[in-house]
């Protein structure tokens, strides 16, 4: 349930990965590839990750918020790679009884992903291309 990869992402695969009989809600997160950042156009990203720490590092976010939240599951998979404008590349989804839940750790997770997980970004521009740094962006 805690992925990096070079595949495309399917955020019905990682609903269907975290719902149980007892859930009421599921909360998902999808990152795109948007066409801007600071006022400069962006074609693409390139995401680049340290996979077993990247992993690793997801599953004690996840961890933590089942515990924190009171969540039934959750899950994230994170794209690697250049990607389009468009492209999804990051997903989260929670699931637990009630939304309130969900919708919490669904965005604390996210913070912290781009906080702590090893994936690194670059942003490729008319002018040039720059690495971000770490973080899901």
């Amino acid at each position: 349930m805690f992925e990096v990869t070079d595949a495309p992402l399917s955020v019905d695969d990682l609903v269907q990965s975290v719902l149980t009989a007892g859930d009421g809600a599921v909360v998902t997160f999808v990152g795109t590839v948007r066409d801007n950042n600071d006022g400069r156009r962006v074609f693409a990203l390139e995401y680049e990750a340290y996979a077993g720490l990247a992993e690793a590092e997801m599953e004690r976010i996840g961890m933590e918020m089942i515990s924190k939240h009171g969540l039934h599951n959750i899950a994230m998979r994170h794209r690697t790679g250049k990607l389009p404008v468009g492209e999804t590349s990051v997903i989260i989804a929670a699931s637990s009884s009630h939304r309130a839940e969900a919708f919490a750790a669904c965005s604390e997770a996210l913070d912290m992903l781009k906080a702590t997980v090893p994936v690194w970004k670059k942003e490729y521009f008319e002018d040039g291309e720059v690495w971000v740094g770490q973080g899901a962006g």
